[in-house]
């Protein structure tokens, strides 16, 4: 809501003063300027607000690619089209503000790493995306079995078909809440800060003593980790255990 109505000001602030300017001298309203410079000003005010860089890039180009989009005279199926298939892809951030996170080769080592210290053992990945995490995994530790489960029809069908002939991976459809924590020995997941404080509900609610709980990147508020492993990647994606 922030961005919208960071983006709705800026529109306002130049619409407010063309139009009068426009009207007074009976000449048509020239949109690519205005476009350009409602991109300009929503730019500016994202700064003064210190947005993150791809925040101040979205605000900057949000209303010239609008201008352009309407000059292409696209049909407006295909705008139906993109916009059921993000849904498909990236149903996590709509329902519960988890975005699309992919694990690296580097994380995914350290927890292969950390799974062999604990020797055979159940993991469960919530929010498994396409597989990054829990496919390479099955792969380097056949002794253990991986569940994954992820709520985005089109990323857990690519998630199933990429973990074929596994037999150790349960690849599940299903949205992480309902997902019973006390079956597993290692609890997995790689969400954003919005429901960590749930999560760790959750975790208390049903893991089972000794288990152990790994959030990438996210630490849950309150709670203090029993290890931090450093992954040596860029950005940084510490990996913060708790053991319950």
């Amino acid at each position: 809501m922030r961005q919208f109505a960071l983006q709705g000001a800026a529109v306002i602030l130049v619409l407010s003063l063309a139009w009068p300017y426009f009207g007074w001298r009976a000449e048509a309203m020239p949109w690519l300027e205005t476009s350009l410079a409602i991109g300009g000003v929503a730019l500016l005010l994202a700064t003064l607000s210190r947005q993150p860089w791809w925040w101040r890039l979205i605000h900057a180009g949000f209303m010239p690619l609008v201008w352009a989009t309407q000059r292409l005279a696209i049909d407006p199926g295909w705008f139906l089209l993109a916009f059921l298939l993000l849904l498909l892809v990236y149903r996590g951030a709509l329902s519960g503000q988890v975005p699309l996170y992919l694990s690296n080769r580097q994380t995914v080592a350290a927890l292969a790493d950390l799974l062999a210290e604990r020797g055979p053992c159940r993991f469960i990945d919530l929010g498994a995306g396409l597989g990054s995490t829990a496919v390479p995994l099955a792969d380097a530790l056949p002794e253990h079995h991986f569940t994954g489960y992820e709520n985005a029809p089109l990323t857990w069908l690519a998630g199933r078909l990429l973990g074929l002939g596994r037999p150790n991976l349960d690849w599940r459809w299903d949205d992480l809440w309902q997902a019973r924590l006390g079956d597993y020995d290692v609890v997995y997941a790689f969400l954003s800060p919005a429901p960590m404080a749930r999560l760790w509900d959750k975790v208390q609610a049903e893991m089972k003593p000794g288990s152990l709980f790994v959030s990438n990147s996210f630490p849950v508020p309150g709670a203090t980790p029993e290890r931090i492993i450093d992954v040596d990647c860029v950005p940084a994606r510490p990996l913060y255990c708790y053991r319950r």
